[in-house]
């Protein structure tokens, strides 16, 4: 027999004990989110991390490796070996900064657009489907939260 017993959140709610921590929830969606987006660009050979780095570079082109890396979450290494990848099938371009010629600016190309510009739909509906329980004004409120929080965890840097 399983005993549960109540404790009460931050807002004053009571929660169930075993009730799975807002990490554990949070990791579960981006899990299913990874395996649908997955799923819906195999056809391409890319990955979800993959379509991220460009969806990156669609809205903020220009960017170094390093700074695509943080906004695509991956590390500097990982970074490098996809750019090297994604720049042989002809999706992003590579220009030497001219101010540093260590760096480097990167940039799509015209098949990157159109690609993106296929999938759209797609990731869209993934998206909408996500997000059909929630009226217009949560899923703003959704987005305002999450944006806190991610804004809250650069804060302080991981030890």
């Amino acid at each position: 027999m399983t005993v549960t017993t109540d404790r009460t959140d931050d807002v004053g709610t009571d929660m169930p004990v075993d009730a799975p921590t807002l990490l554990y929830a949070i990791k579960q969606v981006e899990l299913a989110i990874r395996a649908r987006m997955d799923a819906i660009l195999r056809p391409l050979g890319l990955t979800a991390l993959q379509y991220t780095a460009l969806t990156v570079l669609r809205r903020r082109g220009g960017l170094s490796s390093a700074e695509l890396a943080r906004n695509s979450f991956v590390t500097a290494q990982t970074m490098g070996e996809m750019l090297a990848a994604l720049e042989r099938r002809g999706l992003v371009a590579r220009q030497v900064d001219p101010d540093n010629r260590r760096r480097m600016f990167t940039y799509l190309t015209d098949e990157a657009h159109q690609l993106l510009t296929e999938y759209d739909t797609e990731i869209c509906a993934l998206e909408e489907q996500m997000v059909r329980e929630l009226n217009v004004r949560q899923r703003e409120a959704f987005r305002g939260y999450l944006s806190r929080c991610r804004t809250a965890l650069g804060e302080t840097p991981p030890h």
